[in-house]
């Protein structure tokens, strides 16, 4: 991982120089205030953690994996104080949108699901993945039980099946395989700033949150991945949680309008057991688009197009996700929708694309990796123009 990089604005570092904190900061300013009074609450090791080069190599360095198979650039949110966290976690809240079951919210649930992970996992003879160790987890979300119970019985090999050491230290209940609240990982790419260039860098298993920043503007809301496992749970309070039911739900409701015709046309001949532009496959958007053209579907239809992107744009602040979706809707008879397996998104294999000159969006199901009698989701938005600002080329 490259070195820490070095505060331009500061001419260091270190823990003792405190960074300007402006509580009446809005938009991306309050985002780079937000981010400056966490670094305000680190020491200078902990620092070189968070302030990373804003390269290619840790740019491109996120996973939906576990950590026990690969880890993240930044810290790790389990070796923060109460306080820490909080003031992490505030600078998450401030660049992701406000929607209730998108951006923060779906962000936390998402989270939680994999406390859920481990909570299965630690309580089960039958559980998948490694033998126990002591992974770290953190105590900023609880650990709900679950309804869904784990099951061994398995159709299909899932492709997120946590391989090599999960990381060691910290208590709680999290680790088993990598799973738990604790381990996500929080990186700057560069220098929080109003007028730099700059990355927030946050995620862990099933999640991976990438917004670069210019002159103070959102440069770039993606690469976004989000999945999820068990896909809908109820907590020990009753809350029931389903953190990708908007996406899913809009897919459906696109696909399912579609006519017999306009569905032989959508369909494609390969298939797919994940999503195709996952980690480390920056840039390899297919050459042709393929499926069915916007610009022949109805108007009815067309809004259900915008409808069923908008849960993934609306990931980044309320802003930046509304010119986006401008964008986007501008874009739109350009932009072709395609499915392979089934329409259900329900099974194995089942997977839907979105695909314009600028939205990329795909939706797969897989078979469960500790819930192996269930499917479970994963899910990436790109942008073919706008992944990490335009700052890296990929071809």
């Amino acid at each position: 991982m490259a070195n820490a990089s070095t505060d331009t604005q500061t001419g260091a570092s270190a823990a003792g120089v405190k960074r300007p904190v402006d509580k009446d900061a809005t938009g991306v300013g309050a985002v780079v205030s937000a981010a400056n009074a966490f670094l305000n609450t680190l020491d200078a090791d902990q620092q070189a953690e968070v302030l990373l080069d804003f390269s290619e190599e840790n740019a491109t360095a996120w996973s939906n994996l576990p950590c026990g198979s690969t880890c993240r650039p930044g810290i790790q949110l389990s070796t923060l104080t109460d306080t820490q966290l909080a003031a992490a976690m505030k600078v998450v809240k401030l660049a992701t949108g406000s929607g209730k079951g998108t951006g923060y919210d779906q962000i936390t649930q998402i989270i939680k699901a994999d406390d859920v992970l481990n909570s299965a996992q630690s309580t089960s003879t039958e559980s998948a993945g490694p033998a126990p160790s002591d992974g770290a987890s953190s105590s900023a979300s609880a650990d709900p039980s679950a309804t869904a119970t784990p099951s061994s019985t398995a159709t299909d090999a899932p492709t997120d099946v946590p391989t090599g050491t999960p990381p060691s230290g910290g208590t709680g209940g999290g680790g088993m395989g990598g799973y738990g609240s604790g381990v996500y990982f929080l990186a700057f790419l560069g220098t929080p700033s109003a007028d730099g260039t700059w990355q927030l860098h946050f995620g862990g298993h099933h999640l991976a949150v990438n917004e670069t920043y210019k002159k103070g503007k959102v440069a770039g809301a993606s690469p976004f991945f989000i999945g999820v496992e068990p896909t809908t749970w109820t907590d020990d309070d009753g809350t029931t949680y389903s953190p990708l039911e908007k996406q899913r739900n809009g897919l459906l409701a696109l696909t399912s309008s579609l006519s017999t015709e306009q569905l032989a046309t959508a369909k494609l001949s390969e298939s797919f057991s994940d999503v195709l532009l996952g980690p480390g496959e920056d840039g390899q958007f297919p050459e042709t688009k393929e499926g069915i053209k916007a610009s022949s579907l109805s108007p009815q239809q067309k809004k259900l197009v915008l409808k069923a992107i908008h849960p993934w744009v609306a990931n980044v602040d309320d802003a930046t996700a509304k010119k986006l979706m401008k964008t986007y809707e501008r874009e739109l008879n350009e932009t072709y929708i395609a499915y392979s397996g089934g329409t259900g998104l329900d099974t194995q294999g089942d997977y839907v694309r979105i695909d314009g000159p600028g939205v990329w969006i795909e939706f797969v199901c897989q078979n469960g990796v500790v819930y192996r009698d269930q499917i479970h989701y994963h899910t990436v938005y790109r942008d073919h123009t706008r992944d990490y600002g335009s700052e890296f080329s990929f071809s």
